[in-house]
């Protein structure tokens, strides 16, 4: 699975990241330290950004719970939502506001998907080879 580049006379691409579903792929401690788990996160999105890794206008990565109180590295590419309520609900809200782009959503989380429109969907772990 690959996200497509941006054509010429396409739609801009985005990347919304489920940050605790990422996160918590991975069985490395993050829950002790939440916040300095999703930090990590960010700045390997902005690695992975950087690197041309990741085909896409813009990432967003949103989080949840303490994982809001990160400390996330600034980059023009990378927008940080940090979730009024549920994190499911704010990466909803945020695919519904990119009308006229192609979105693809990282997460494992069924029940998400199932709240997702037509939305390009892939999990964890496609994100973390990256």
């Amino acid at each position: 699975m690959t996200w497509s580049r941006t054509l010429p006379d396409g739609p801009e691409r985005h990347l919304v990241v489920d940050g605790a579903n990422v996160v918590g792929s991975r069985p490395d401690g993050w829950w002790r330290d939440r916040a300095g788990a999703a930090a990590r996160l960010a700045e390997r999105l902005v690695a992975a950004l950087d690197a041309g890794r990741l085909d896409a206008e813009h990432v967003y990565l949103v989080l949840e719970g303490a994982a809001k109180a990160a400390d996330v590295p600034a980059h023009p590419r990378l927008r940080v939502v940090r979730a009024s309520a549920d994190g499911d609900s704010a990466i909803v809200d945020v695919v519904a506001g990119l009308t006229d782009s192609a979105v693809t959503v990282v997460t494992a989380d069924r029940g998400l998907r199932a709240r997702l429109p037509s939305s390009q969907v892939v999990g964890p772990s496609e994100l973390l080879r990256r």
